[in-house]
């Protein structure tokens, strides 16, 4: 099993975390919209994902092979709700669902400079930071 050193999330993106995990509120001055969307973005623990996105995170630290030929794209970001990069700075990796004829909606999304690595199991419509140290 790879747990990797990641980097934790800091500045607006913290800030807007913790004022979801508080029941606070977000505001301009707290973190700039555009670099987060606060309703879209949460984090879990790595021991609560799916025992196939540790297979899926065990096949990105070996850098293959993939089961789609979709697995290591760029992962433009269209829907806006990771952190805005430069292009090409996140790529997508399958979450094999059971029994789906299809790839299903499970993925995980990396981002290569800062090495964060992102859940989402309802096709990019939200996003969870793993974190590994839990």
């Amino acid at each position: 099993m790879r747990i990797p050193p990641r980097a934790a999330r800091i500045g607006a993106a913290a800030a807007v975390l913790s004022a979801l995990l508080v029941g606070g509120t977000v505001s301009a001055t707290t973190a700039d919209a555009s670099t987060v969307s606060a309703a879209s973005v949460g984090s879990i623990c790595h021991s609560d994902l799916p025992p196939q996105a540790d297979d899926t995170l065990d096949l990105i630290a070996q850098g293959g092979p993939y089961p789609y030929s979709q697995d290591g794209t760029v992962f433009s970001n269209r829907e806006g709700v990771l952190p805005s990069q430069s292009s090409g700075y996140y790529h997508e990796y399958t979450v094999v669902t059971p029994g789906s004829p299809t790839r299903g909606a499970r993925r995980i999304v990396t981002g290569e400079r800062a090495q964060e690595d992102y859940y989402t199991s309802d096709h990019y419509a939200t996003f969870d930071l793993i974190d590994f140290d839990c």
